[in-house]
């Protein structure tokens, strides 16, 4: 995710970091050429292009605007929606471990190494759903908060995530045994692991289903078609300023495509993509420093205004 100061007016044309421009600068360049050759005929020999009203394209405009609108907003939806799932994992993890430190009595036996693993568990949690949701191994990021045999059982798993949250369970289970906790507060931590399951029931959604493709196909293909035949409307009206203005068109149309596809799966790496590492470190330091360690690891900070 990009993360910096609003530019001013004048440093605004020049930023590329975060910026689509990388992505469509082919599609930009070839209707400029394209818009050039056409305008250059039409100087050269104004009898071969025929002259257009610009009333269809400004129809055929308008329909593409909103359909890009309506995919804009449907991506823009998906990645909100990511983002809302893991501020609420965040708020299950805080108060898990708030509730495991307040409430099992370190003092006795067992209690202290019982509040550890369920702390470790949900910091573990965390880095699994990241690496889970980014296709990524996990086991340097969450070993550190493993036992031994919690990682033997761990990589019988094909859902990391999902089997430390049984882990969860069972622990949970062996302080209601041990008499560590009440049956209510039982339930209640039990109720932040259930909403846990429940955020990375939403994220695999998100990640494994994206948007209809015969719905961007459609998009992608009336983009280029109205790109491509836009500088035969203009020439007869704007001359040598058709491929100025045909660019800021496809910039615009090819733009918004682009910058749908990176909101359509925000879990990702791009520029634009949830900063998943830099909040599950955070839930780490909360929680580490919750149970009174010292030695924290450093907040995931910005690098060239990308923070990951």
């Amino acid at each position: 995710m990009i993360v910096r100061d609003k530019p001013s007016v004048f440093k605004l044309f020049f930023i590329l970091k975060g910026s689509v421009i990388p992505l469509i600068f082919p599609q930009i360049l070839f209707i400029t050429l394209l818009s050039t050759a056409v305008a250059f005929v039409h100087y050269k020999y104004p009898i071969i292009l025929p002259t257009y009203t610009v009333a269809p394209f400004t129809l055929l405009g308008i329909a593409l605007s909103l359909f890009l609108g309506f995919r804009n907003n449907a991506c823009y939806e998906r990645w909100w929606e990511a983002r809302k799932q893991w501020g609420q994992l965040i708020v299950n993890s805080r108060s898990i471990g708030r509730q495991v430190y307040s409430f099992i009595d370190g003092h006795k036996e067992g209690g202290e190494l019982m509040q550890k693993r369920l702390i470790n568990l949900t910091i573990a949690f965390n880095h699994a759903l990241r690496h889970h949701l980014r296709q990524t191994e996990p086991w340097n990021d969450i070993e550190k908060f493993l036992e031994i045999e919690d990682v033997v059982f761990l990589k019988k798993s094909r859902n990391v995530p999902d089997a430390i949250l049984r882990l969860m369970g069972l622990k949970l289970g062996t302080c209601r045994n041990k008499k560590l906790l009440s049956d209510f507060l039982v339930q209640s931590i039990d109720e932040h692991i259930t909403s846990m399951a429940s955020v990375q029931a939403a994220c695999e959604r998100i990640s494994n289903t994206p948007l209809p493709f015969a719905y961007r196909l459609l998009v992608q293909r009336t983009a280029y078609l109205y790109c491509i035949i836009l500088p035969f409307g203009l020439v007869a009206s704007q001359g040598f300023a058709t491929p100025l203005f045909c660019a800021i068109v496809a910039y615009t149309f090819f733009g918004l495509d682009a910058l749908s596809e990176e909101l359509e799966m925000p879990f990702g790496y791009s520029f634009n993509d949830l900063p998943l590492h830099a909040m599950s470190r955070n839930v780490e330091i909360g929680l580490l420093e919750m149970m009174g360690e010292t030695d924290l690891p450093e907040p995931i900070k910005a690098k060239s205004h990308l923070l990951e």
